[in-house]
């Protein structure tokens, strides 16, 4: 369906779908502004004169912010269009990272990272343009791949911000984001053609669409079961940086480089999406990766309690997490946006909302619960609680799914 959109619009300018790596750079760019700076928190909270709890807001306000903005990006996107809405979003990100870069106290830092949060459109709206191309199996197949490309963006960011960062201050990452930024925003306006045409009806009445989204009730089953199993990775990058360097006692540049383990089982549980979902169909492939996540924060759990605690066994077993949610969220996000095609961005900026805002609050208990004496303990019971409940959501839609096959 790509080729031929293209085909039949080649004298029509920014009106054919994007290149895969287009989309690909879309959804890496916001997750790179989510965790590229990571590894420099403590130095955040020294120089601003801020206290670890309230550094952690850094990274929680962004996520919660992010939640919020998905709400809305949905709608927008479904009435005006994908193409005018990214470009808009892009813009205010590239003024947001300029005050980030410029913050001279902790306040007008997180007032960057509040308008910073537009970049929840690329996330979105890259799922959006995926499902506005293609139907529901193959969706899911596209969404791994293309997920499993962008997961080596915050595979190297965090690592790329602990040595720069090092090098230069904990400004110097978001310098780098500014780059990255203004990249997408030149890319996206000469490769990003408009895939869904706008669709005259009152924006109140597209916000309005989310009570009818609400009353899907296999849209809630694909929403909680992403929800609940990226839960486990969102309570880990807020409790791992003060586990890692104060637990464990690593610097910050070390810190940066385990973070991407993380993401190497995430791009192989989206490879195996990619592969397999259209053979073994979607609910399958969440229940598969829920069992996975569970297995990693058990085996995670197990090593850093009944043993001196290491990076390894902070990090390794992170990889099933990893694996297992790469497996989960592709295809609960391609069930998702399918339950509802016509209003397929404000299903992706439900989800979003869900998934994020959810992953803002198990971060920011993490953060708050954790200390020296008990040794992470509250990270990985929020994160096993997490797991378990993505888990038994995905069987219950397994099971669900087989009994209305019969």
């Amino acid at each position: 369906m790509s080729s031929t959109f293209r085909s039949d619009n080649k004298s029509k300018p920014h009106r054919t779908p994007p290149h895969i790596a287009t989309l690909v750079l879309m959804a890496g760019a916001s997750v790179a502004a989510m965790n590229i700076f990571l590894p420099m928190l403590p130095a955040i909270g020294a120089d601003l004169g801020a206290t670890p709890a309230t550094s952690q807001y850094v990274l929680t306000l962004y996520l919660a912010s992010i939640a919020i903005t998905q709400l809305f990006i949905g709608p927008l996107a479904d009435r005006y269009g994908r193409r005018p809405v990214l470009l808009t979003s892009s813009a205010i990100f590239l003024i947001a990272t300029l005050i980030c870069i410029f913050a001279n106290s902790i306040e007008m830092l997180l007032f960057g990272r509040v308008l910073q949060a537009t970049a929840a459109a690329s996330v979105a709206l890259s799922r959006a343009i995926i499902r506005d191309l293609y139907d529901r199996s193959k969706a899911a197949s596209m969404i791994g791949y293309v997920t499993m490309a962008m997961a080596i963006i915050p595979m190297i960011s965090p690592t790329i911000g602990g040595y720069v960062g090092e090098l230069y201050g904990w400004r110097a990452p978001f310098v780098i984001l500014f780059v990255v930024g203004a990249c997408l925003l030149l890319l996206i306006y000469f490769d990003l053609g408009e895939t869904f045409p706008p669709v005259e009806t009152p924006i109140g009445k597209r916000i309005a669409d989310y009570g009818s989204l609400l009353r899907e009730p296999m849209i809630w089953g694909y929403l909680l079961c992403s929800t609940a199993s990226s839960g486990a990775y969102f309570a880990f990058l807020g409790g791992a940086p003060f586990v890692g360097t104060e637990v464990v006692g690593v610097s910050p540049s070390v810190l940066g480089l385990y973070f991407a383990t993380v993401a190497v089982g995430y791009i192989f549980g989206n490879f195996l999406s990619g592969k397999y979902s259209e053979r073994l169909g979607i609910e399958a492939m969440m229940i598969y990766g829920g069992i996975i996540v569970c297995i990693g924060v058990s085996l995670s759990l197990f090593l850093m309690m009944t043993l001196e605690p290491q990076i390894g066994f902070l990090f390794y077993p992170m990889i099933l997490v990893g694996v297992g949610n790469g497996m989960t969220l592709p295809n609960a996000n391609a069930g998702a946006v399918s339950v509802r095609p016509d209003l397929a961005g404000s299903a992706s900026g439900l989800g979003g909302f869900l998934q994020i805002g959810g992953g803002a609050l198990i971060a920011t208990l993490s953060g708050m619960l954790i200390t020296i004496e008990n040794q992470a303990l509250p990270l990985y019971v929020l994160m096993f609680l997490a797991s378990f409940v993505g888990a038994a959501i995905a069987a219950a839609m397994y099971f669900n799914a087989r009994q209305n096959a019969v």
